[in-house]
C-alpha cells in the first residue's frame, strides 16, 4: 500500500481563476493543452513511497525562468519551510467558509520525519512560492520573496 505523500490536483485552482474565459479559437485551446502538458511536474519514490503530481500550466516554465536554481537553498531550509506552508495549507482546507475551496481542494500528506530527499523539498517549496505569488495568498507570515 502506498502513502501518497501528498496529490495536489491544483488544475481545478486554475479553473476557480479563470472563471471567465472570452471565446477563444481551437488553436488557442491546442497550444493551451500543449503548455499545461508541459506544466506537470511528477516525482515518484517507489521505496519511499510516496508520488508529487503537480499540474499547474506556467509553473514550470517559472520554475526554470524564475526560482533561485537547485542547490542554492539547503535542504533543512526547504523542509522547515515546506512544513510551515503544509500546516497552512492543511489547515485552509479544512476552512472551506473562510478559504476558497477552488484553490485549497486536497490536504498535503507532508511528514517532517521522513527524508524526501532534495529534488522533492525544492520542487514543492518553489510551487509554494509560485502559487502565493499567482494567487496574492499568505501561506506565512510574510508574502514571499523571490
Amino acid at each position: 500500500m502506498k502513502t501518497l505523500l501528498f496529490v495536489i490536483v491544483i488544475s481545478l485552482c486554475c479553473i476557480a481563476c479563470n472563471a471567465t474565459k472570452p471565446n477563444r479559437t481551437i488553436s488557442q485551446i491546442n497550444s493551451e493543452v500543449n503548455s499545461s502538458e508541459n506544466d506537470t511536474i511528477r516525482i515518484e519514490n517507489d521505496s519511499l513511497e510516496y508520488e508529487v503530481l503537480i499540474i499547474e500550466p506556467g509553473f514550470n516554465s517559472w520554475l526554470l525562468s524564475t526560482a533561485k536554481p537547485e542547490g542554492y537553498y539547503s535542504q533543512q531550509y526547504l523542509e522547515t519551510k515546506n512544513y510551515i506552508y503544509v500546516v497552512e495549507w492543511n489547515n485552509r482546507v479544512r476552512m472551506p467558509s473562510r478559504f476558497d475551496p477552488n484553490l485549497y481542494e486536497l490536504t498535503i500528506d507532508y511528514r517532517p520525519d521522513i527524508d524526501y530527499g532534495y529534488e522533492v523539498n525544492y520542487k514543492m517549496y518553489n510551487y509554494f512560492i509560485y502559487f502565493q505569488i499567482k494567487y496574492n495568498q499568505k501561506l506565512s507570515g510574510a508574502f514571499p520573496r523571490i
